[in-house]
């Protein structure tokens, strides 16, 4: 008689992400446990779960917390979904889940996976992962920078040389970093023609170019209104009892917005087709932020269409 091989247990795990520990939950057999969040805990964790077979790992994402943890797991060619930590804290709110421990967190974790179904998360490349950061950190020296500019301009003659010290080495750091920067994306081969065909549109710099192809990578596989939401760039109508006519736009990657409406904002003057749209749109009588915002959504919409087809501007 044939041995049949017995097969694994299908489970759904949530994991609540410290800076010291980790919390996991196995929804189906209710089993909570704690690890250090350690090279050595992660090892446990993941001889515990080879006995299972995992639908999905759910987790939080937290900055840089999950980073090892995710990395480990993507070996073991286990899904992972890591999710808005917002988006779990509604859940929780929606049960009228109030009290909030590390337990009870990754059962909520868990049982989130399992009621929405998010998206697997795809796994970053190392290179892809390093340029991620070196934006993340261009990005908080520039806003420094933008402090110290301000502070110049009402700290007085007699310290404006300890905030041009500072300025010229933070613009020593930043021209380190965007020179690392570069390098790695050079590096990542794949990027090349999306580059070429992004900096080839008037109002588009090499941040907003690093930006769209570290943190959207979906750009030219999607439709207009998709890529709209996605940057959250899409008017969300709020009509409801006496509010009438307020359209808002919210969720999104906020990131990838911040980086658009700076892009936008150069775009309306040195880029035809945007600045002609702000003009007309200003003239109609649309408040200053309000065309702004659907100067966005169109610019956003024809470097999604350009990436997708392939073509450079004015081509």
């Amino acid at each position: 008689m044939t041995n049949l091989k017995k097969s694994k247990t299908r489970i759904n795990v949530g994991v609540d992400v410290g800076k010291a520990n980790l919390d996991i939950y196995i929804h189906e057999k209710e089993i909570h446990w704690q690890e250090e969040n350690t090279e050595a805990g992660i090892k446990r964790i993941l001889k515990r779960h080879a006995h299972y077979d995992i639908e999905r790992l759910v987790m939080e994402a937290t900055g840089r917390y999950e980073f090892n943890l995710a990395e480990a797991i993507y070996t073991k060619h286990i899904p992972v979904c890591i999710v808005k930590s917002l988006l779990v804290r509604r859940f929780a709110g929606a049960l009228n889940q109030l009290a909030k421990t590390d337990k009870i967190d990754a059962r909520i974790i868990a049982l989130f996976g399992i009621m929405t179904k998010p998206q697997i998360t795809p796994r970053k490349s190392k290179n892809l992962i390093a340029i991620t950061g070196l934006i993340a950190r261009r990005r908080q020296l520039m806003g420094l920078r933008t402090q110290e500019l301000n502070r110049i301009k009402t700290i007085g003659k007699a310290l404006e040389l300890s905030c041009k010290r500072i300025l010229r080495c933070l613009d020593l750091k930043i021209e380190r970093i965007e020179k690392r920067l570069a390098k790695h994306v050079e590096d990542q081969a794949v990027w090349t023609e999306k580059q070429m065909i992004l900096k080839s549109v008037p109002g588009v710099g090499d941040t907003l170019v690093y930006t769209l192809l570290a943190d959207l990578p979906e750009l030219g596989d999607l439709n207009k209104n998709q890529v709209a939401a996605l940057v959250s760039v899409a008017p969300i109508n709020r009509d409801s009892g006496k509010l009438r006519g307020k359209s808002r736009v919210q969720g999104g990657r906020a990131n990838v917005r911040t980086v658009l409406y700076m892009a936008t904002l150069s775009a309306t003057q040195c880029n035809p087709v945007i600045k002609c749209f702000y003009k007309r749109l200003v003239a109609q009588g649309k408040h200053k932020k309000v065309a702004i915002t659907a100067c966005m959504r169109k610019f956003i919409t024809i470097l999604n269409a350009m990436v997708r087809d392939q073509v450079e501007w004015g081509l």
